[in-house]
């Protein structure tokens, strides 16, 4: 498995053009449409409510995301992803003159058209933006490489943001913001000149141009994925319902709870945008560079958790003769307390949602991976609709204060993952995986890319605790199917996540003829499917540290299903609670560091039982 960091894919051509071409965009998606909220707000001459234009605003933006999504779906499987963005980011250049036209005019009818133009254009490049990824990186690249575009997406949120604040902070706005946008646009198009080929997936597809049709045929395919792949689409928009509640209510957060100027807002949106990018960052160093949907009920009970707090700390905060600019808040002890809140939950916002964009990338295939992803944009569209209107109940009609409804949001984010983990128990018997793999053990992972990317194998270890399976499947990027002692299989707790994670149960033949029929049944199935099946060849726990004499087991799996085999050894567990040394204890080795260390492949004829059992033994070395 490549150490490299997530970083150093900034320094390489099939990366850094695309990481920069989208960074842009997103970035010169939030200064033209600030700073059109700004100028009705403050500087456009307009007759009506100007809240009710600054509505308009967020519905013309998110509207092409209902209409055209399932289009940019279908473009993103039919051309070649690289021309397609360069084609999108040509025409936000003629968008943005657009647009630049209505701020020198000042005409609102130019800048709403720029406005719901720059929102189509925003859906038809969503599908190819994250469907290009999974063909640009290696799967050990995919969480680094979604964890950047998360970062970038939105520190440039928060950047496009403050620069428009500054830009219509000038009397004569309109030449600065017009020149912005523009410029922001052709480096857009510059950047995406360096994207290198990425092949369309599905070149013969016909389009359907009924946007309607089409968007109802999307979701119900996006829906329609394996029960893993559709859940995470749910949990992805739910994410952005959070989000845009978040946001949406922070203007008046800062005003009314803790007597802020604009630069509190700005404040509190730099904390939760670093939050989610430092979030987004540590999700590879958490998930050993792979796709680890165990953080999503880790990000899931962060989210939860910095909400209560945040409802709880909102309270009585002192009010002052002028509002607070940024620094008058930080003064007030309780400010950080608040700030700490809201860093949590963009933390593990961060945790959240970058996993979930991973999975959907990693087990779609390639061929609807647009459209799989166009269905999630309708998909969050949906959701922040529904947010503004959860939002507008709670708070005007049920009488909410905004702390109330931080704490309501809380609560439904845990019923609504309870039903997504319900549904899919694979997120939560992947948290308890990784909860101890990170907590009771220091797992160091040697030669693990010697287990292929694709295709059957079978993996051989030695036993030393009831938990070689759970750290097993913590280190190795693939989904492992365990063969293990059907009473191990059977121990409360572990045996939700042995059942979930597809282990295949055992008995010794005198013991139960059926169940050790049926293992060797299903072993073989699972192999014929293409699957990775570990093994425990010694039949039972070491009781001494020692390993136990191979069984004939595997060599008939081998003979059954001839696939290639690879050593493996665990390092360093005897001793440690789940072993059966005589002199564990709880917190005796707690919080040790385990090895686990894979030889290279052999072909199965040379797969012998005392063959592979003289390669673990080297595997492991002295190391019990």
């Amino acid at each position: 498995m490549s150490q490299h960091s997530q970083f150093a894919l900034l320094g390489t051509r099939r990366f850094l053009p695309f990481f920069i071409t989208q960074l842009l965009g997103a970035f010169n998606d939030n200064i033209f449409k600030q700073s059109l909220i700004l100028a009705i707000l403050y500087h456009l001459s307009v007759s009506g409510d100007r809240n009710l234009l600054v509505n308009l605003c967020a519905l013309l933006f998110i509207l092409p995301f209902f209409l055209f999504s399932a289009l940019g779906g279908q473009f993103g499987e039919k051309f070649n992803k690289d021309a397609l963005m360069r084609g999108l980011k040509l025409a936000e250049i003629v968008i943005m003159l657009v647009g630049a036209a209505g701020f020198l005019l000042g005409s609102l009818t130019l800048l709403f058209i720029a406005l719901f133009a720059m929102g189509t254009h925003s859906a038809l490049f969503g599908p190819v933006k994250y469907s290009i990824l999974p063909q640009s990186l290696r799967e050990d690249e995919l969480v680094g490489g979604n964890a950047l575009v998360e970062m970038g997406t939105f520190l440039a949120i928060l950047a496009g943001t403050i620069g428009a604040g500054v830009l219509m902070s000038r009397a004569s706005f309109a030449p600065g913001v017009a020149v912005a946008v523009v410029l922001v646009a052709t480096c857009g198009y510059l950047a995406s000149r360096g994207i290198p080929r990425a092949a369309a997936a599905l070149p013969n597809l016909q389009l359907d141009w009924n946007i309607f049709k089409q968007s109802w045929s999307i979701l119900r395919l996006g829906l329609g994925q394996r029960p893993a792949v559709s859940r995470s689409l749910v949990g992805n928009s739910w994410f952005w319902f959070l989000g845009a509640v978040y946001l949406t209510q922070i203007p008046t957060y800062a005003k009314e709870l803790l007597h802020g100027d604009e630069s509190v807002v700005t404040l509190i949106l730099t904390v939760f945008s670093v939050g989610i990018a430092l979030g987004s960052m540590l999700c590879e160093k958490l998930s050993g560079k792979k796709v680890e949907i165990g953080l999503v009920p880790f990000g899931s009970i962060g989210l939860s958790l910095f909400g209560i707090l945040l409802w709880w700390h909102s309270g009585g905060f002192p009010a002052a003769d002028a509002p607070y600019t940024w620094l008058g808040v930080l003064e007030q002890p309780q400010s950080w307390a608040v700030l700490l809140d809201i860093l949590g939950i963009g933390i593990f916002g961060g945790f959240y949602i970058v996993p979930l964009y991973a999975l959907i990338q990693a087990r779609t295939e390639e061929d609807k991976r647009a459209r799989v992803i166009a269905a999630n944009n309708i998909l969050n569209a949906l959701f922040m609709v529904v947010a503004a209107i959860v939002s507008i109940l709670l708070l005007s009609v049920a009488g909410l204060s905004i702390p109330e409804l931080f704490l309501v949001l809380s609560l439904m984010n845990v019923a609504v993952n309870v039903y997504i983990f319900k549904i899919v128990p694979e997120f939560t018997m992947r948290f308890l995986v990784w909860l101890l793999s990170h907590s009771m053990y220091r797992v160091d992972h040697r030669n693990l890319e010697a287990i292929p990317d694709e295709g059957p194998a079978v993996l051989v270890c030695n036993h030393v605790s009831f938990v070689d399976a759970l750290l097993i499947a913590g280190s190795i990027r693939r989904p492992v199917r365990f063969v293990m002692y059907y009473k191990i299989f059977q121990i409360p707790v572990l045996n939700f996540i042995f059942r979930t994670a597809g282990a295949v149960p055992i008995a010794a033949r005198h013991e139960d003829e059926r169940i050790y029929e049926e293992a060797f049944a299903k072993v073989a199935e699972y192999l014929k499917e293409g699957e990775v099946v570990c093994i425990f060849p010694e039949g039972k726990l070491t009781a001494d540290g020692e390993m136990n004499e191979f069984r004939g087991g595997v060599e008939r799996i081998i003979e059954e299903t001839p696939v290639p085999v690879i050593p493996m050894a665990l390092q360093g567990l005897w001793g440690s609670f789940f072993s059966r040394d005589p002199g564990k204890g709880l917190f005796r080795r707690f919080w040790s560091r385990v090895s686990l260390v894979a030889g290279q492949p052999l072909a199965p004829e040379v797969a012998g039982r005392e063959r592979l059992q003289a390669l673990v033994a080297d595997l492991r070395g002295n190391a019990r």
